[in-house]
């Protein structure tokens, strides 16, 4: 059966979807066999507004003044109508404590940042987690009917009675250590700014304290974008990211990298927040 879809005629506003899903997260009862929206949500006609991507590109450390768009922007464009479908009534997990736990992205060739494009987001489905219930959120970036960039993002709503116990993972052996980033407080504000993400976790010591953590947090997407940017991409690739532990505002951070994979970890290879591969097609 062929899946509603909803035709948007530009991209919605985070700031009221967020505060949606927060008034609705206290009725959401998850579980992996519960229903979810069905609707694909499509926006036509999609061009790129450049001043927004240029400080996209500087706060991720992306070249600018480049007619290509990032490989991890598309996800930015998305992330709107991804909201939409998350911040639903009918969408079963709670908007708020949702954690991004992993995201896979295909890009099938160069996309021109003065290009215009089709935008496609889903809901692909839940399924249980050691933790809990997880979504998986599809997008797909298409210009003249052929899907040139998607990807695949996973959210974990943490709650008891999976049935499936906790497992440990193991950090594997850190990487070799190419460079340390200091990240300043404001970090998750500028790219908060150049993203439309205002998730008060990564905005301000106080809001992120309501959340139960002890300072702002980075964005995990940022932490991604900022690695393949000192990693690189080719043309036409996969990429696979895993997000491990939230990045503590400021602070500082490792970079790591060998033979297609890359790591950010805390100083001196401490804790791993990242870990992730490139992987060409």
């Amino acid at each position: 059966m062929t899946e509603p879809e909803v035709v948007l005629s530009g991209r919605p506003s985070l700031a009221p979807l967020l505060t949606r899903g927060a008034l609705l997260s206290p009725f959401k009862r998850p579980r992996p066999d519960a229903p979810f929206p069905r609707t694909r949500l499509v926006l036509p006609g999609l061009r790129v507004d450049l001043a927004r991507l240029a400080a996209y590109e500087r706060v991720c450390g992306f070249p600018t003044g480049e007619d290509a768009l990032p490989v991890t922007y598309p996800h930015v464009l998305g992330f709107p109508l991804a909201m939409r479908l998350m911040s639903d009534r009918g969408f079963p997990l709670p908007l708020l404590g949702l954690v991004h736990t992993s995201i896979r992205i295909t890009r099938h060739r160069t996309l021109p940042a003065t290009g215009e494009y089709e935008l496609r987001v889903y809901v692909d489905g839940l399924a249980p987690h050691r933790r809990g219930t997880q979504a998986a959120v599809v997008t797909e970036l298409r210009t003249e009917g052929a899907v040139v960039w998607e990807s695949r993002s996973t959210y974990l709503a943490r709650h008891r009675g999976t049935g499936h116990p906790p497992e440990e993972r193991r950090s594997p052996e850190p990487l070799p250590a190419l460079s340390q980033w200091r990240l300043p407080a404001d970090l998750g504000r500028r790219y908060g700014a150049a993203s439309g993400d205002r998730n008060p976790i990564h905005l301000h010591p106080l809001t992120a304290r309501l959340f139960g953590f002890p300072r702002a947090i980075a964005h995990g997407m940022w932490t991604v974008a900022r690695c393949l940017a000192a990693h690189g991409v080719p043309e036409a690739a996969t990429v696979r990211a895993e997000f491990r532990a939230p990045v503590l505002l400021p602070g500082s951070v490792t970079y790591a990298a060998r033979d297609g994979r890359f790591e950010l970890r805390g100083p001196d290879g401490g804790r791993l927040h990242v870990t992730g591969e490139v992987l060409a097609s």
